[in-house]
C-alpha cells in the first residue's frame, strides 16, 4: 500500500479514514475537495489536472476520493490499492448530517475558505442532498471501477460496516 484511495459516498468518512491510514503508514495524505476547490464561492481550481498529476508521481500517497471526473482515471490508473466504504445510508446519513450541522451552526472555513450555509441546506449540491441522491450511483460506478479489467491489478478493501473499518485500521 503505497498509493491509495480511499472511496464512498460523501460522508462516509473517507477523509477520516485517510487521515488515519496515512498517519499510520507514514503515506502523505491529500484531500480531493481542496483540491478541487480553490477559493470563495466554491470556485473550481482549473489546474485540478495539474495539481493531481503531481501529486500520482510521487511514489507514496493517499486521496479521499473516487476523483472528480477530470482526474479519476488518472488516480485509479496509479493507485495501488482502493479503500471502500462501501456503507449503506443508515450509516453515512447520520454522519454527513453532524457533520454539516456543525459547520453550518459553527460557521466552520472548509474548502477555499468556503462555509457551509443554511441557504446552502437547500441546494441539491448540500452535502446531505448530495449523499442521499448519489448513493446508489457512488456505489455502481465504484463497483463497475473494481470490476473493470484496466483496474484489476488494484487491491481493494471493502469495508460494509464502519466495526470491520476500525478493526482493519488497528490491525495496521
Amino acid at each position: 500500500m503505497e498509493r491509495i484511495l480511499v472511496v464512498g459516498v460523501t460522508g462516509a468518512g473517507k477523509s477520516t479514514l485517510a487521515r488515519a491510514v496515512g498517519a499510520r503508514l507514514g503515506v502523505p495524505y491529500h484531500e480531493m475537495d481542496a483540491l478541487y476547490f480553490s477559493g470563495p464561492g466554491w470556485a473550481v481550481d482549473d489546474k485540478l489536472g495539474e495539481a493531481v498529476s503531481r501529486i500520482v508521481a510521487e511514489p507514496r500517497w493517499i486521496i479521499d476520493s473516487i476523483g472528480y471526473p477530470e482526474v479519476r482515471d488518472l488516480l485509479w490508473e496509479q493507485a495501488d490499492t482502493v479503500l471502500w466504504l462501501d456503507y449503506g445510508r443508515r450509516v453515512v446519513m447520520p454522519r454527513v448530517l453532524r457533520r454539516s450541522l456543525r459547520r453550518t451552526l459553527t460557521r466552520e472555513r472548509v474548502f477555499g475558505g468556503n462555509r457551509e450555509t443554511w441557504a446552502g441546506w437547500l441546494s441539491r449540491e448540500h452535502p446531505v442532498w448530495w449523499s442521499w441522491s448519489q448513493h446508489a450511483g457512488r456505489r455502481d460506478e465504484i463497483t463497475r471501477r473494481t470490476n473493470d479489467p484496466r483496474f484489476a491489478p488494484l487491491d481493494t478493501v471493502r469495508f460494509a460496516h464502519p466495526d470491520e473499518t476500525a478493526a482493519w485500521v488497528a490491525a495496521l
